[in-house]
């Protein structure tokens, strides 16, 4: 059966004839008429009582009518659906991140522009994070680290410092900078692989042959605070996830660039779509300040 076939004839079933029913469909009436007798001899059927000018469903074109109105009104919801989708008046779009810090700035402005659509957001560290684009678990990332991969497409966003975190009675503590040497020997929270951080201080800890003393390593931002605040040793903490406590201090690094970066990242297969599109273009309009 053909849609086509089926169409003609729920607009003549629905309109109360041929000429009606080709009027609604804006195609010419034997074309209609065609294509109902085409739909009747495929299956050696009638669906309408000719009487003149006039038209009567039989049993079979009533029970047929009642099934191709459940059916164009399906089509009608999903013409819908797409197109409010497509104009983003609804719809979902699942994000993945490193943390909240870039990703709440991005989601804010694309909040602004689209407020139908539905967010959810899934935090990670890095690995996590991209792995949740590549099973499509999420549509789009914010990641404060990005490798080159030809499957994924990004953007960057923003960078930030990474600075030392000690606690007040550490001798660092009243530096107003510590050199990358003299990290060597002291005890070192650090966060697990995979880590943004950790990759950019271990970069620059390698580069200057300055060998770390792991004291204690933590999969949490958090807990590499606690772990600060029970005398465990000093940490790296990306500058703009420093929460201001009168018991701790960070110290910034004077002599080697270690920052972290952030950027906006999809699969590059889906980077046109609508939905993800807006999310670059909300990030892309916000300020790239350090």
């Amino acid at each position: 059966m053909r849609l086509a076939h089926l169409r003609s004839f729920y607009a003549v079933a629905r309109h109360g004839g041929f000429t009606a029913g080709a009027r609604a469909l804006h195609v010419s009436q034997p074309t209609v008429t065609s294509q109902v007798r085409a739909l009747e001899a495929a299956y050696g059927i009638e669906l309408f009582l000719r009487r003149g000018r006039s038209v009567a469903l039989t049993d079979t074109g009533d029970a047929l009518y009642a099934i191709a109105q459940r059916i164009f009104e399906q089509e009608g919801e999903a013409l819908a659906l797409l197109r409010n989708t497509g104009e983003l008046r609804a719809g979902h779009l699942r994000v993945g991140a490193v943390g909240p810090y870039h990703v709440m700035a991005i989601l804010g402005a694309f909040r602004q522009r689209h407020p139908a659509i539905e967010l959810a957001i899934a935090v990670g560290n890095s690995e996590q994070v991209v792995q949740g684009l590549l099973e499509r678990h999420t549509d789009v990332a914010v990641l404060a680290h990005y490798a080159a991969d030809p499957r994924l497409h990004f953007t960057p966003f923003r960078s930030h410092n990474v600075v030392i975190l000690v606690r007040t009675d550490h001798r660092f503590a009243r530096r107003r900078g510590i050199r990358i040497a003299e990290l060597a020997g002291e005890p070192m929270i650090v966060r697990e692989r995979g880590s943004t951080t950790r990759k950019a201080l271990d970069d620059a800890l390698r580069a200057s042959g300055v060998v770390p003393r792991v004291a204690i390593e933590i999969g949490s931002r958090e807990a590499v605070r606690e772990a600060a605040l029970e005398g465990f040793g000093i940490s790296a903490v990306s500058e703009i996830e420093f929460v201001p406590d009168r018991r701790l201090r960070t110290v910034p690094i004077i002599d080697a660039d270690v920052r972290t970066h952030a950027h906006v990242v999809c699969l590059n297969e889906r980077r046109h779509t609508r939905v993800i599109a807006a999310f670059f273009d909300a990030a892309d309009a916000l300020p790239k300040r350090d």
